[in-house]
């Protein structure tokens, strides 16, 4: 079998078709929740083979969804200058960019709950774990943050705190209004550890 090599335009047609099924898995998933590839076939104005030839599934749709979703965030939380000031002010100002682009895509994370594996959510967070790594790092280095618990871990809990935070706006378990002051509580007190806050009151 011959494998021809696409046109400039045709690598163009297919980019925009492969926004399209994204823009259009994104709006099916905010108004109605749930989707299939036939609904983001026609949303998309798109055939359902066109769809399969860029997702073969729909988890690889959305896990593709996800991905732009973290890179658009991560856009968002790089827009705060996490690498100048202090860390404990850089990290509050990423947490309340992280929390007003996260509303957007409160119904992904629903989907994402439900569908997605977890080797899935680790892949598609990988830009996530990267920037909040470095700011966790640049804090311990400078004894803003916490050593006693490794920078890993300090990253994987308070993006599992993000999303946790979501899920009880989505319950109705939490205000809204009142989910970043909660959040940018857990998440300070989980970087820089009740034994720092205790040496600062001395």
């Amino acid at each position: 079998m011959v494998t021809r090599e696409l046109t400039g335009y045709q690598r163009e047609v297919a980019e925009r078709n492969a926004e399209a099924i994204l823009d259009a898995a994104e709006d099916l998933l905010r108004s109605r929740g749930h989707v299939n590839i036939s609904a983001v076939a026609v949303q998309a104005g798109v055939s359902r083979v066109t769809v399969y030839a860029h997702f073969p599934t729909w988890q690889a749709l959305l896990e593709a969804a996800v991905e732009r979703a973290v890179r658009r965030t991560m856009a968002a939380l790089q827009s705060v200058h996490p690498d100048d000031g202090p860390p404990v002010e850089a990290l509050d100002r990423m947490i309340a960019a992280a929390w007003q682009h996260l509303a957007r895509y409160e119904a992904m994370a629903a989907a994402v709950a439900e569908l997605l594996s977890p080797e899935a959510v680790t892949r598609t967070h990988q830009a996530a774990h990267h920037t909040v790594g470095a700011l966790a790092e640049r804090g311990r280095a400078d004894g803003s943050f916490r050593t006693d618990l490794p920078a890993g871990w300090l990253v994987t809990a308070s993006i599992a705190l993000v999303h946790a935070c979501s899920d009880g706006v989505r319950a109705g378990h939490i205000d809204e209004r009142d989910a970043v002051r909660i959040l940018t509580t857990s998440v300070r007190d989980l970087f820089t550890g009740t034994q720092r806050q205790a040496e600062v009151a001395r």
